[in-house]
């Protein structure tokens, strides 16, 4: 039996056990007896556990025999001596038998499109509460998405967010300069960061999302999860003009077939686009016109609406 000890290690002569000594000494005899069992299915003895954990033989029998107090730096030692995770030793479910442990680490092996269909078919919502009173718009740079969503966000009385903008606001600096300094690499994982934030604090939103998020995986099926989305297109032509109007002459600097380029990229992601739930061609439409279209898709869709409980 392990003895009490108070808060600097002394022992508590004739010290009555509360519940939470009780669930002291329960952790150390589950401990021990995990570390014992690792350690002899392995094969392996206990003074060789020593020797690559650095912990005495001595010490380590009274760990197993549920009498040593270990501390989690000498734990994490024995744990890669053993090549277990430490969590293992501590945790309440049994390594060797817990059908959620296997399951975690099935899940942690599997592709980006199992992982998904696992959460789904787990989930306990349906995919209507996930996405809530969210909305996404998608789409090439010069669809509109930012101009049609701040309009429709003031004519449906809901915030409106950029994803770039959230992205400068936590970094403190623009994008181009976090895709100069952190790659393309870098950018995507604050733009996956940013995309969680919002998920978490915003339950209605109207959102618009740069061009290129549907090219990373697990982020645009995050995005398809918990947004209602909407693909805003127009003719390449469009897009092009709409970005050179607002005076980024960038597309066209230097670059004769830039058009050819916007064409390519375009039919590359029109695949990904049309995994949204809904579609707005802004071709050769006022902006007024697009932005009362969008808001009347939205109401039509009942994207706003409260989901079933």
């Amino acid at each position: 039996m392990a003895e009490i000890t108070n808060f600097r290690g002394e022992v508590a002569a004739n010290a009555p056990k509360d519940s939470l000594d009780l669930e002291v000494e329960d952790l150390m005899q589950r401990v021990g007896m995990r570390v014992r069992k690792a350690r002899e299915l392995k094969g392996v003895p206990r003074r060789v556990v020593s020797e690559r954990s650095g912990v005495s033989p001595r010490y380590l029998a009274q760990l197993e025999a549920g009498e040593g107090n270990i501390s989690i730096g000498l734990l994490q030692r024995v744990a890669s001596a053993l090549d277990h995770r430490i969590e293992w030793f501590v945790g309440q479910d049994d390594p060797w038998t817990s059908d959620a442990l296997r399951i975690a680490d099935l899940y942690r092996a599997a592709t980006a499109e199992k992982r998904q269909a696992a959460m789904e078919a787990l989930s306990t919502h349906s995919p209507a509460q996930l996405r809530a009173r969210r909305i996404c718009l998608i789409g090439l740079r010069g669809a509109g998405k930012s101009t049609l969503g701040a309009m429709a966000g003031q004519m449906l009385h809901t915030p409106f967010l950029e994803l770039n903008i959230e992205i400068e606001e936590h970094a403190g600096m623009p994008v181009a300069e976090v895709v100069a300094l952190y790659g393309q690499e870098g950018y995507r994982e604050l733009e996956s960061q940013a995309l969680s934030r919002i998920i978490a604090t915003h339950d209605t939103v109207v959102l618009a999302a740069a061009g290129g998020i549907v090219a990373e995986p697990d982020t645009f099926k995050t995005l398809l999860a918990h947004f209602h989305t909407i693909w805003i297109q127009a003719r390449p032509e469009e897009h092009m003009s709409r970005v050179r109007n607002q005076g980024d002459t960038r597309p066209m600097a230097g670059n004769p077939e830039a058009m050819e380029q916007l064409r390519s990229i375009l039919k590359s992601r029109e695949a990904l686009y049309e995994q949204a739930e809904a579609q707005l061609d802004t071709t050769g439409k006022a902006l007024h016109a697009s932005a009362e279209e969008l808001v009347d898709l939205i109401r039509a869709r009942g994207f706003l609406d409260e989901p079933p409980a």
